[in-house]
């Protein structure tokens, strides 16, 4: 629980039954108990070391060429931040994941040339955002390559050919990224923050590079106005977030329901996220809860997002890098036609 939580005296409405099962306490008399199952639940002791423990497998994913998503949904003030971006003396998803991808980068080289190049953007009250660049007036535009993979045109991408490159990459990223103290929250995040990380790996002999995307993105929580006590400016944030999250909510349950249009295009959030959710990637996503039950309805309404977003099946495949193809294409054109004239 928060300070603020302890304070006030909240009492606790979770408990975890086993590794996969959370029950939750609720207000209604009909169904005095909630239970849900997933792959995995993490209790308050957990530490960040064992909750990579599953993320793990998916850095190498992202080597043999595949998209891979790593992201955290939840209520704000439960933990998003510390769960992606951890503290210094106890790193998160994104650190680890950065440790993990030069441990293999380093055994990848043995055998032929590695690019490691990313990008790190904000979504902040529905303006995309560079966030290592100082021109912040430069306009970004949502794409896709030829394979579907999206792309932010526009936004900077810096080659990072060490961990320690990466590291500061992403710490002048972290700094320039906005935030505020509520009442629900003191470092408040007040945009969707995602880091693309892109591997490119030329192994051998081979023409055309393996090409994988790891996008590492923490969603800003949803809040309730009369829970946070914001002020003005912050009402305007939090209801440029609540309507970002609510149409991925919507894109969840076309997809979870089979539904033949899936609305990606109704918000900058999705179509930034349509390689991810229902997309060609790996994606694995964390629910942040809190335990108080002064907010078991927005408790049980993100356990049952997660509950959705488990029945989706993405359609992953490798990945081969497209322009590199089409020059050596054009190259073996030209020396063809060399060797006929």
């Amino acid at each position: 629980m928060s300070s603020t939580e302890k304070v006030r005296g909240d009492g606790n409405c979770t408990s975890i039954t086993d590794r996969f099962t959370i029950k939750v306490k609720t207000n209604n008399k009909r169904e005095p108990v909630m239970s849900f199952v997933f792959d995995e639940v993490y209790g308050p002791g957990c530490s960040q070391e064992r909750v990579f423990q599953n993320t793990c497998h998916l850095i190498q994913s992202t080597f043999d060429g595949y998209n891979v998503c790593v992201f955290a949904y939840g209520q704000t003030g439960t933990g998003k931040t510390y769960t992606m971006f951890g503290t210094n003396d106890a790193p998160g998803i994104a650190q680890r994941a950065i440790e993990k991808v030069y441990q293999l980068t380093k055994e990848a080289r043995k055998l032929g040339r590695v690019q490691v190049t990313c990008y790190m953007v904000e979504l902040y009250k529905s303006k995309l955002l560079d966030l290592l660049s100082e021109n912040h007036n430069t306009k970004l535009k949502i794409g896709k390559d030829h394979q579907g993979v999206v792309e932010v045109k526009g936004a900077m991408i810096k080659e990072a050919p060490s961990k320690l490159d990466m590291l500061e990459i992403l710490q002048q990223g972290m700094e320039n990224r906005k935030t505020s103290s509520t009442c629900m929250n003191y470092g408040s995040s007040r945009s969707h923050l995602i880091l693309s990380i892109m591997i490119r790996r030329f192994k051998g002999k081979d023409v055309f590079p393996a090409f994988g995307k790891l996008s590492l993105i923490d969603l800003a929580g949803c809040e309730r106005a009369s829970n946070t006590k914001a002020t003005a400016e912050q009402l305007k944030e939090a209801q440029s977030i609540n309507q970002s999250l609510s149409a991925l909510g919507n894109v969840i349950a076309a997809l979870s329901s089979g539904s033949k249009h899936v609305p990606y295009r109704s918000h900058v959030l999705t179509n930034l996220m349509s390689d991810s959710i229902g997309g060609n990637a790996k994606t694995l996503m964390f629910v942040n809860i809190g335990p108080s039950n002064f907010n078991i309805d927005d408790t049980i309404n993100a356990l049952n997002y997660a509950s959705r977003v488990k029945t989706i099946k993405n359609s992953s495949k490798k990945n081969v890098d497209l322009k590199s193809k089409d020059d050596e294409i054009a190259k073996l054109k030209r020396q063809l036609q060399w060797e006929r004239s």
